[in-house]
């Protein structure tokens, strides 16, 4: 074989592999968002309670309280949306070798979809889990808030690259 040969055939070999994923399944979804919470828990630390301990202690300030609910909720949207867009992981779902995805195309969600899909989780998960919940009768399992979103959460093949 010549040299273009074996270019155009390595060519049509790396075109025609796909990445083959499933959906991931609920109790391993459930356990990344038990682990999130406690990522989360660091990541409120340094960019909620730091900046309001500097008003309070250095400056003398006590804002009022809806806009510490203001500074959380857009401090873990900022969070989640960065994240979801940069890889569709955050950092307890690459633990759990999950991602977000468009449930459509299979391609990292949108602005919109990943702003949506934020929005949608609070009153999924506020309102006694019902968003949650809804994964037990949904046709593939999903959350509310992905079912709504247009995203879906897939299981990612483990191993990828090592020797075997």
């Amino acid at each position: 074989m010549t040299a273009p040969d074996a270019r155009s055939a390595s060519t049509a070999d790396a075109s025609s592999a796909r990445l083959v994923v499933e959906s991931a399944g609920l109790r391993r979804r459930l356990a990344s968002m038990l682990y999130e919470s406690l990522l989360l828990l660091g990541v409120l630390a340094l960019v909620f309670l730091v900046p309001w301990l500097i008003l309070g202690v250095v400056f003398g300030i006590a804002p009022p309280g809806w806009l510490a609910w203001i500074h959380v909720v857009t401090a873990l949207g900022a969070y989640f949306v960065w994240y979801w867009r940069r890889g569709g992981q955050t950092l307890a779902m690459q633990t759990w070798r999950l991602r977000i995805v468009d449930a459509a195309s299979g391609r990292l969600p949108d602005d919109r979809q990943c702003l949506l899909r934020y929005a949608l989780a609070w009153p999924s998960v506020l309102f006694f889990g019902a968003g949650l919940l809804w994964a037990l009768i949904d046709r593939d399992r999903q959350f509310l808030h992905d079912r709504l979103a247009g995203t879906c959460i897939v299981l990612l093949p483990g191993n990828m690259g090592a020797p075997k």
